[in-house]
C-alpha cells in the first residue's frame, strides 16, 4: 500500500503522457473534424464554380442564339443542348458533367430539355433539384442548391444565359456531377488536410510534454517536500509531549496506525485520514502548556491538579488552531477525553455529537496504553485488555466502532505492538506518505 517518492514520480510522468496524449487525440480528432467539414464545403464551392464555368462555355457557344431579337422557340435549343450533354467539342470540362438540363425563358416556356439516362440515381437528384423551387431571380444571375448521395457530392444550380449585351433570355437549370477522378483527387485532398492537422496536433503535444512534465516534476518537488516538511514537524512535536509524558514517542506512532487500520474498516474517505492522523499525532500537544510538577506526577493527582491536567485540552486546541493546516487535528484533540454515555470532558459530548475521529481515536488510545508498558505500569495482556475495553461499551466507547476494532485488534497488535522507535517511525511513516500522497495523484487522473 504505501507508494514511495520514486513510485509516485513514475506514476505521475505516466499519469502526464496520457493527459497530453488523450487531450492531443480529442484535439486532433475535434479540429481533424471542423477540418473535414470546412473542406468539404470548400469542396462544393467549386463544384459550383465547374458548373458555373461549364454552363458559361456553352452559353458563349448559343449566344448567337440568344442574340437574336424576339421570343426564343421551344425546341431552338435543343440540338445545341444535346450536343453540349455529349460533350461534343470542348463544351464538356475534364473535372465533371451535367447529367440533367433544363432550359426555359423568363416567362417559364421550355426550350430544350435532356438528361443522362445512363447516370445513377438521377431521378433522386432530380428530386433535390424539384425541392430547391428555383425560381428566376431579379438581381443575380445564379441559384445554387447543394445535395449529396451517398458520399457523392452534387450541385442544382439555375444560371441565367445571357446575350451580348447582358441580358438575361433564358435560363438553365441543372445538376452537375463531378467526374471520378475529379471526385478522388478533391477527396484525397481533404484527407491529406485532414491527416497533416490532426499529425501537427500529436507532434506538438510530443513537444509539449517534456515541458509540461518537467514543470511539474518542479512542482511535486516542491509539494514533495513541502508535505515532508509538514509531516515531519507534526511528528516531532506530537512526538516531543510523547517524551515529556511518558519518556517514549512509539505511543503516538503505534496509536495513529491502530487509528488508521480502524478508520480503513470503518470507510472513511481519504480526507478523513489525513486528518484523523494529524488528530493521532497531535492528540496531547496541549500537554506542553502543563506544569511538570502536575504532569509528571508519579502519584494519583487531586481535585485541583486534575482540573489543571484537563485544560491541556483547551491548550492543544489553541495550539493548532494557530495552523490551518492543522486545524483538522482538531476533532481529535478536542474531544478524545470525551465518552460515549456523555461523562467525559471538556464539553461532555454524547454518542453521535462525538466527532467520528475522536470516537475512533478513543478506542485505540485505551488499548494502547493498556497493553504498553509504562514507568508506572507494567503492560496488560492482550486479552484482558479487550475485556476492559467491552467494559466501556456504550459507556466509554462507541459499540459499533467497538466492534469493528475487535474484528481487527488480534491483527494489528501482533503486527504492530512490538515496533519500537525506528521501526515504528519507519512503519508509519509509509502509510501516512501513501495517504497524503493520494492526492497529489488524484490531480493526475
Amino acid at each position: 500500500m504505501p507508494m514511495n517518492l520514486a513510485n509516485f514520480r513514475r506514476s505521475v510522468r505516466r499519469a502526464i503522457a496520457l493527459r497530453v496524449g488523450m487531450t492531443a487525440i480529442l484535439l486532433g480528432t475535434v479540429f481533424a473534424a471542423i477540418t473535414a467539414i470546412t473542406e468539404r464545403q470548400r469542396m462544393e464551392e467549386a463544384i459550383v464554380v465547374l458548373a458555373r464555368a461549364t454552363a458559361a462555355h456553352w452559353n458563349v457557344a448559343v449566344r448567337d442564339q440568344l442574340d437574336q431579337v424576339g421570343l426564343l422557340k421551344p425546341g431552338a435549343l435543343q440540338d445545341s443542348l444535346a450536343a453540349f450533354m455529349a460533350g461534343n467539342g470542348e463544351q464538356v470540362l475534364e473535372q465533371g458533367r451535367f447529367v440533367y438540363a433544363r432550359v426555359h425563358d423568363v416567362d417559364g416556356l421550355e426550350l430544350a430539355h435532356l438528361k443522362d439516362t445512363s447516370f445513377i440515381s438521377l431521378d433522386k437528384i432530380r428530386q433535390a433539384v424539384a425541392a430547391a423551387g428555383f425560381r428566376s431571380p431579379e438581381s443575380d444571375n445564379h441559384v445554387v442548391a447543394s445535395t449529396r448521395l451517398g458520399d457523392r457530392p452534387y450541385v442544382a444550380i439555375q444560371i441565367a444565359l445571357i446575350n451580348k449585351h447582358g441580358e438575361i433570355r433564358a435560363w438553365l437549370d441543372g445538376i452537375f456531377a463531378l467526374s471520378a477522378s475529379e471526385q478522388a483527387r478533391l477527396q484525397a485532398n481533404i484527407w491529406r488536410t485532414v491527416l497533416h492537422v490532426f499529425t501537427g496536433i500529436l507532434v506538438t503535444g510530443l513537444i509539449l510534454y517534456p515541458v509540461v512534465s518537467r514543470l511539474l516534476s518542479r512542482l511535486s518537488g516542491l509539494t514533495d517536500r513541502l508535505l515532508d516538511a509538514n509531516l515531519e514537524t507534526i511528528q516531532v512535536l506530537g512526538g516531543a509531549i510523547a517524551k515529556r509524558d511518558c519518556d517514549t514517542d512509539t505511543h503516538n506512532y503505534r496509536v495513529t496506525v491502530y487509528s488508521i487500520k480502524l478508520a480503513e474498516v470503518v470507510g472513511l474517505d481519504n480526507a478523513q485520514i489525513q486528518a484523523l492522523i494529524k488528530g493521532a499525532l497531535l492528540h496531547d500537544v496541549g500537554k506542553l502548556g502543563i506544569r511538570d510538577n502536575v504532569l509528571l506526577k508519579p502519584g494519583s493527582l487531586d481535585e485541583e491538579e486534575f482540573e489543571i491536567m484537563k485544560s491541556h485540552v483547551q491548550h492543544g486546541l489553541d495550539i493548532t488552531g494557530r495552523a490551518l493546516w492543522l486545524a483538522e487535528a482538531q476533532d481529535v484533540v478536542g474531544a478524545h477525553h470525551e465518552k460515549y454515555d456523555g461523562s467525559g470532558y471538556p464539553s461532555g459530548l454524547a454518542r453521535d455529537a462525538i466527532p467520528l475521529n475522536a470516537r475512533i481515536f478513543a478506542i485505540v488510545d485505551v488499548f494502547d496504553a493498556l497493553t504498553s508498558r509504562r514507568p508506572y505500569k507494567k503492560p496488560i495482556s492482550f486479552d484482558d485488555t479487550m475485556e476492559i475495553l467491552e467494559k466501556g461499551r456504550g459507556e466509554h466507547f462507541d459499540p459499533q466502532l467497538l466492534d469493528l476494532f475487535a474484528g481487527i485488534a488480534r491483527e494489528v497488535y501482533d503486527r504492530f505492538h512490538g515496533l519500537k522507535g525506528d521501526d515504528a517511525r519507519g512503519e508509519l511513516g509509509r502509510i501516512i506518505q501513501y495517504y497524503f500522497r493520494r492526492d497529489t495523484a488524484a490531480l493526475m487522473r
